[in-house]
Formats: C-alpha cells, structure tokens, sequence
C-alpha cells in the first residue's frame, strides 16, 4: 500500500469542522476528530482495494550492446497492461546511479491490453557493466488518495567500454609515421630503419643515400645514361609490441577525476591504434597478481575492437602487484626481442620496490618503457606559499616529485627508459616516444 499527497490534504480539511465544533465543547472536536480520521481511513482502504494489480503488467527492455564512457545513449522499458482495467500512477527504473539514467520515472496511465514505451538517455560515468535489476509499479486507485505498489524483476545491462578520447592525437601521430615511412617529400634515414627499395635521385636527397654500385649497373645498361640512384628506407616493421597495465592498488587512484587505470587503458588505445598502422603486433595484458585481461596474436584490424572489450570490465582491486611474476609472463607473449610498456605508478619506493628488482630481467632482453601518470594538483602546490599551510603543502609536494624523480633515475639505471605526464598528456607522450624509439630502430 502506498499514500500519495492527498491524504495529508483530506486531513488538514478535518481541521477546519474541529474548530468550528470546538466551541460546542471538547466531547463535539473530539468526537469530530475521531469521526475523520475513521472516514479518511475508510477512504484510504476503498481506494487500495479498488486500485487494478500492479503486477498485471510484463516488462520488455530494448537496450544497445555498449556504450563508451561518458556518451550518451538511449533505453527504452516496454511496459504492457495485461489486465482489461487501465492502471494510472508511476513507474520507476532502479538503474545504478553510476549509469547516468535521466529521467528514471514516468507516470502511469495505460489502459487494458495496450503497451507504452518509457526512454530514458544513459550517460554512464564509469566503465563496465552498468545494470538494473528491477522496476517498480505503482497503481492509484480512482480517488488518487492510494494505492499499490510492486517491484518487479526486469533485468538489464550495458556494457560501457573505454572511451579513447585520445584517438584525437592519432592523425598527426600518423602524419609523423608518414614521414618515418618514406610517404612524404621527407626522407629519413635512421641507425635501425630498413632497405626498401632503390629510385633515381632528385634533388633535395641526402647524398650519402645514393648507392654507387647500383649507379655503375645502371649506367652499363645500354640507353640508360648516366643516372645516379639512391636508396630509399622504412622503418623497422612486424616488431612485437606488449602493453602489461597495472591493476593493483595504485591504479585505483584518482588523478584529475580520472582513475589511473582509465589513463593506463587510453595510452595503451592510441599506441595500439599507432602501431598496427606501423605493421607493428600489439599484445595487452592487464596483471595485479592474475591476469585480468589478456589480448594476444590479434589481427591488425580487430585488436583495438577486442582490447577495448577486454578493458571494459576491469577495475583496480586494492592489493599489491606481483611483478616477480612479469618476466615469465612476457616471455608467454613472446620469444623474441619485444618494445614493453610497464603502465603502472612511479610515486612511491615502497610500491615500486618489487618493479625495480623485477626491471633488469626485462630490460637484458627487450627495449622497456615505464609508463607512469603524473598529479597536476602537486605540481600546482609547489607555485603556492600564500600561508603558512600553502607553504607546508608545497614542501610535501616538492618531497613527492624528488621521491617520483629519484625513482626514474633508478628506472634509467637498470637500462629502462620513463615516460611521466598528466592524464591528458601520458597517451601522446608515449606514442611521440614509440615513434623516437622506431625512427631510431631500437625496436
């Protein structure tokens, strides 16, 4: 049973006779009093009983697979009147409030043996599956005063993936690739890059490309004058690339209102997107202390579509990560000479203890990057001594980038190389040096 609005009205109007009859003396009010509350009670039960069913109805939900973070999407619930009476009063859908619905009730009034169409826009503000469970009727009775109530079962989900809000770096990525490759006016020619293919010199070339042998062949070649050919290159292709994102405790930090995990997904998206255009193989793995997600031996055009679904339901859990366990797990990746990005927190010794003691076994092998966000806001401390309190806070900032400076120091020390930025700023940073290591062919 539920009671709307009215009832506290119906009551307020009892006071009205109370005071009048209360000069005929206490007996007559308190007579009055009695008499209407029975009445407004009666009332409140005809109207219960004569309310239709809330669970006569069947619950539909038309629902898209999936939805990046942060986009609106819509959600329609189908609701159908199975009974021959016309219910009238509300509906409401319990979506997780983290699913963004607006608006998430309607009112009722649907008559017998008829369906509407309820649509709600989600704008989820967090990854995974975002869900509702159940939906709750309500049934007024004619006098509108109550009613009944029902919550039904009506499961739904949406999946909501990584939104890759740097994708927007990629054409000027892209456009450098271009230049790496030999497709524009520039040619470059770096220590690692390889032999593609020979053409006649024009001017603007590096003359220390021209290839003399291949000059004197062609100038033997009957009608062949005498032209001068130079060699042309490509950076280092089918080099395999793994991406290992750290999903222990210090990922579920949030940094600029963005957990670091989320950062960690969105520069491993651009890389990957940068080098399976580059011909390169990109494998993920998302580890704490068991894989989370794992991505391996995809084809160049499908391995963004499955990484992002493999990245979809994963968070942070609040424990430390296993790095003694890393080395055998790349060599379950891959045999050969890899690039791998460690994306994981450089801000504390303690945390980063077993990562450096892990570090040397990785970088005697393979080419190792570590890839760490950066805190704005402790930046933006170290600028402020208007108070006694500012400059204290700005002493503990200044202590944390030693600390985080220091331990990139030690990084570099064990052969590995550190890529440091703000969320917005990690992903094109370590894509720029990705094309620094490619152009240099340390790949």
């Amino acid at each position: 049973m539920i009671l709307t609005g009215r009832v506290p009205l119906l009551l307020l109007v009892g006071v009205v006779p109370i005071v009048v009859l209360g000069s005929f003396g206490a007996t007559a009010a308190g007579a009055t009093l009695v008499g209407w509350l029975l009445l407004v009670a009666l009332l409140v039960a005809l109207d219960v009983l004569v309310a239709p069913s809330p669970r006569r109805v069947r619950l539909d939900r038309e629902l898209p697979d999936a939805v990046r973070l942060g986009e609106p999407v819509g959600a329609t619930l189908l609701v159908t009147n199975l009974s021959e009476r016309r219910i009238s009063g509300l509906v409401r859908d319990a979506w997780q409030p983290s699913a963004g619905a607006d608006p998430s009730r309607w009112p009722l009034d649907l008559p017998g043996g008829e369906r509407r169409a309820f649509r709600t826009t989600l704008t989820p503000i967090r990854r995974g599956e975002r869900r509702t469970e159940q939906v709750t009727v309500r049934s007024l009775g004619p006098l509108r005063i109550a009613g009944r109530q029902a919550t039904l079962l009506a499961p739904g989900a949406v999946r909501v993936l990584p939104p890759f809000r740097s994708r927007r770096h990629l054409p000027s990525r892209l456009a450098r690739l271009r230049e790496l490759d030999g497709r524009t006016l520039l040619q470059v020619r770096g220590q690692g890059t390889e032999f593609d293919s020979l053409r006649e010199y024009v001017r603007g070339d590096d003359v220390r490309s021209i290839d003399w042998r291949a000059t004197a062949r062609n100038a033997s070649l009957p009608g062949a004058g005498r032209r001068l050919m130079v060699r042309t290159w490509r950076p280092e292709r089918d080099r395999r690339i793994v991406l290992l994102v750290d999903a222990g405790r210090t990922a579920a930090a949030r940094i600029a209102d963005e957990p670091r995990l989320d950062t960690a997904f969105e520069a491993s998206l651009l890389l990957t997107a940068l080098a399976t255009r580059a011909g390169d193989r990109v494998d993920l793995l998302v580890w704490d202390r068991r894989i989370r997600a794992r991505v391996h031996d995809a084809a160049a055009g499908e391995v963004l579509h499955r990484m992002v679904e493999a990245m979809a339901p994963v968070e942070p859990e609040l424990l430390e990560t296993d790095w003694s366990a890393v080395p055998g797990l790349v060599r379950q990746l891959t045999s050969q000479h890899a690039f791998v990005v460690l994306l994981t927190s450089l801000e504390g010794v303690g945390t980063a203890r077993g990562l450096l003691s892990m570090l040397p076994q990785l970088t005697h092998r393979h080419t190792v990057v570590v890839a760490s966000v950066t805190d704005p806001a402790v930046l933006a401390m170290t600028t402020d001594r208007a108070d006694r309190d500012a400059v204290y806070l700005a002493a503990a900032a200044e202590r944390s980038l030693l600390e985080t400076s220091r331990l990139a120091a030690a990084v570099r020390r064990v052969g590995a190389d550190v890529v440091t930025g703000a969320p917005a700023d990690l992903p094109p940073a370590l894509a720029d040096r990705y094309l620094a290591l490619k152009a240099a062919g340390r790949l």
